[in-house]
């Protein structure tokens, strides 16, 4: 499952973006806050991810802090909301707003988001007024860009995490590996021998 995507913006549209991590492009969905807050194409972001496994498709939601994320998890186990509707409660109300939305059964503002409608706000005010009070408020969401691009065996380490691997120990070998080949290792070069050397140690 991914969890964090770290790459170049490519494009922002409505309700969605597009993530390039060493030259794949991932939709992303996201509220209008976390858009609002990425960087500009061509800079490069970190966005935390929520995926979601249908039948017919693999659905990536993105988020710009973990305080965002863990409403958009509690949202979805709220019968009637799905991924889209917690998105757009989420980019009409702030986690700190929706605390207080819920601790004061303020049922308008929830039906502010589109495809919340009286009883779903009220199923809301309901199942969510015990657990609101433990949920995280982040203070507002910021995205510092990366400043500098990112270098080969970044992108290397991205690519073998896609592929189903941990970070650490992806780092770690693609590490070694860009010692061994030098200052010039192309990204080719540095995922080839890494898959290599992580294929030896699963062998022994």
């Amino acid at each position: 499952m991914i969890a964090q995507l770290t790459g170049r913006v490519d494009s922002l549209s409505d309700g969605t973006c597009i993530i390039d991590v060493g030259g794949v492009g991932y939709l992303v969905q996201a509220s209008s806050r976390t858009l609002a807050a990425l960087p500009q194409p061509p800079e490069t972001a970190r966005v935390l991810i929520e995926t979601h496994v249908r039948e017919d498709a693999i659905l990536l939601y993105g988020f710009a802090d973990s305080a965002e994320r863990d409403w958009f998890r509690l949202l979805t186990t709220v019968q009637g909301v799905g991924g889209k509707v917690a998105l757009g409660i989420l980019s009409v109300l702030s986690p700190k707003d929706l605390i207080g939305a819920i601790a004061a059964g303020d049922k308008g503002s929830l039906t502010r988001a589109p495809g919340v409608g009286p009883r779903l706000a009220i199923r809301l005010l309901t199942e969510l007024r015990d657990k609101a009070g433990a949920m995280p408020s982040s203070a507002g969401i910021t995205f510092t860009p990366t400043s500098a691009p990112a270098t080969p065996a970044d992108d290397a380490v991205s690519a073998l995490v896609n592929l189903g691997y941990r970070r650490p120990e992806a780092a770690q070998v693609v590490a070694r590996i860009a010692d061994r080949l030098g200052a010039g290792a192309t990204l080719d070069a540095l995922i080839r021998d890494s898959l290599k050397e992580l294929a030896q140690k699963a062998a022994g």
